[in-house]
């Protein structure tokens, strides 16, 4: 097994300091030797972290310490080297950036449905729409079988390009899905706001997907938004 654990984590839950929160988590980050960046936002928190497994999960202990942020839904993976070259936690607007008032998926989530689920239902021949709401270049690096994909460059493009196109999904079971989860966990309340009646969200993502479920109806790898550039099925690391 390779020696550096992944992890990326994210949660819609209100923080009415999050500078305090980078204050108190960045030294405990650096000092664990810690690489990578955790966006802070008073809608919540999105971390992408990696370093020495024992340090990983002594960092997710301190989560833990904070309520807010017990038991996060961790992702993880393993490479041989560190694919981030400094560790920033950075306070935002958002932790994923949308651009659309009103959208609180803490308060209003979109129902999930598990990868284990998903996969039994398009085993069965179902019909459903998977939506892609990631942008141009991941789609290229690999998407589900017969996927949607509306040709936005970004996620906040998705948007406008929702608004005007979500009137084909007509009554049709959707299920969005994006790389960790945390795309849709906008985009799914997003487009039921729009009109959209049997929408979820593909619960972790891709990523989550590979994990409990591998390939089955997926073509291609996953791409990250780090120096892995993609992952396989497997989760480990592979050139694109």
């Amino acid at each position: 097994m390779s020696r550096i654990l992944n992890i990326s984590t994210y949660r819609f839950v209100s923080i009415n300091d999050p500078d305090a929160v980078k204050t108190r988590l960045l030294p405990h980050a650096q000092a664990l030797g810690l690489k990578g960046t955790i966006l802070l936002a008073h809608e919540g928190i999105n971390a992408f972290l990696a370093g020495a497994e024992t340090a990983v999960r002594s960092f997710l202990a301190i989560l833990d310490d904070d309520e807010r942020f017990l038991n996060l839904d961790v992702k993880e993976s393993w490479s041989d080297t560190v694919p981030f070259r400094k560790m920033l936690i950075k306070v935002k607007s958002e932790i994923i950036a949308f651009r659309q008032d009103g959208l609180n998926p803490s308060e209003a989530p979109a129902p999930a449905m598990s990868a284990a689920e998903l996969k039994a239902r398009l085993d069965r021949g179902e019909d459903i729409v998977l939506l892609d709401t990631r942008n141009d270049v991941e789609v290229e690096t690999g998407t589900f079988k017969n996927a949607v994909f509306w040709g936005n460059k970004n996620f906040t493009e998705f948007a406008d390009v929702a608004k005007a196109r979500v009137g084909e999904l007509g009554n049709k079971t959707v299920v969005s899905f994006c790389t960790g989860g945390i795309r849709c966990e906008k985009a799914a309340p997003f487009l039921k706001s729009l009109g959209a009646g049997n929408v979820y969200q593909l619960q972790g993502g891709i990523l989550k997907y590979f994990e409990e479920v591998g390939r089955d109806h997926y073509e291609g790898d996953c791409f990250v938004f780090d120096e892995r550039a993609a992952v396989d099925p497997g989760l480990a690391p592979t050139s694109r």
